[in-house]
């Protein structure tokens, strides 16, 4: 007699209809089920996107000045030799915190100053030394908040919005 299940009829060894049935759903289940997961059908992960970095909003308040410095210098052209070091400035620290929390800097149209400048040239740098003032106060606070390596890089854009609202004056 040999060796596995038999069939009742004949009692020869063999496999039963069942079992090759059984096999054969295995397999065609088996080929339908692995390119679906692919499509992440089977591995999805609902996890929600992790918050913005907390230095996302002084890349957005360095282009906002800069752009603030060129439509200032563009209205005043006599003022353009004095506001033109200081908007580069800017770029350059929003460059800096963009590489800093892995970011793309947007396009210039998206940082387009909210409102004009002044039309007399003192009104135009009081207005630039009171937001030099507020963007100091916010990069104060970003800078107490931030680890140690984002803390050097901080600290020199606070000294740079202080020196900014003196060469203002």
């Amino acid at each position: 007699m040999g060796i596995g299940r038999t069939t009742q009829r004949d009692q020869a060894s063999g496999h039963s209809r069942r079992k090759l049935l059984r096999g054969g759903a295995l397999l065609v289940l088996g080929g339908v089920a692995a390119p679906l997961t692919g499509c992440d059908l089977f591995d999805r992960d609902d996890q929600p996107e992790p918050p913005p970095d907390p230095l996302r909003p002084m890349v957005d308040e360095s282009l906002a000045l800069a752009e603030a410095y060129r439509s200032t210098a563009t209205a005043h052209p006599d003022l353009a030799d004095r506001l033109g070091p200081i908007a580069e400035a800017h770029t350059a620290h929003a460059t800096e915190l963009a590489r800093v929390i892995g970011v793309a800097l947007p396009s210039a149209a998206a940082t387009a100053p909210t409102t004009a400048p002044a039309a007399e040239p003192a009104g135009a740098l009081a207005a630039l030394r009171a937001l030099e003032k507020t963007a100091q106060q916010s990069a104060t606070q970003a800078c107490a908040a931030a680890p140690a390596e984002r803390a050097a890089l901080l600290g020199s854009i606070v000294a740079a919005r202080a020196t900014h609202q003196e060469a203002l004056k």
